[in-house]
């Protein structure tokens, strides 16, 4: 591979890390052919982009953005790596990855990834990644949250009002009768 050739492989990784705030570093060493297909297809039917790269121009492209990913060089950037992107969701390569352990291979392993610049690191951390809640959902959460006390009060208000309508009733037909 020429200069060239890599320059532009840095500069597209660039780019596809500065508008993807979520990636994930993989390790598929010692699958054969046939599962790595497997893996291939099942990124693209979930909108997940798969590729294999090699260490240093990972590690090139990541130096170049404005975050600090060095604690990615310590064991992330070893060894046979792909990186899956996604674009809307945090958490969709984490269960891909989970899925795919279950049922075809346990030999792809999460090297490391970021959320929204998080960092997360080693194989443990695929379950908190699966657990992790997009940001539309926490904001969708927290207005649950405002909305639900207004509510109690509106629906007393109203169960009160119908109280007391029925009781006026009451009374105003009491005097009628009377």
């Amino acid at each position: 591979m020429t200069r060239e050739e890599k320059a532009v492989i840095i500069e597209e990784l660039s780019q596809k890390f500065q508008t993807t705030p979520y990636f994930y570093i993989t390790d598929a060493s010692g699958m054969s052919v046939d599962e790595v297909n497997k893996l291939r297809r099942m990124c693209f039917e979930r909108g997940i982009e798969y590729r294999v790269v090699k260490n240093t121009l990972i590690k090139k492209a990541l130096e170049s953005l404005d975050a600090d990913y060095a604690s990615f060089n310590d064991g992330v950037l070893k060894g046979f790596s792909g990186v899956m992107f996604h674009p809307e969701s945090g958490k969709a390569p984490a269960q891909l990855i989970k899925e795919y352990r279950k049922t075809v291979n346990t030999k792809l392993q999460l090297k490391g990834a970021s959320v929204d610049y998080s960092l997360f690191i080693g194989a443990d951390q695929l379950d908190t990644l699966i657990s992790l809640k997009s940001k539309n959902e926490l904001i969708g959460d927290v207005i649950g949250l405002l909305q639900s006390p207004a509510k109690n009060v509106i629906s007393g208000l109203q169960s009160g009002g119908n109280k007391l309508a029925g009781i006026l009733k009451t009374l105003s037909e009491r005097e009628e009768a009377a």
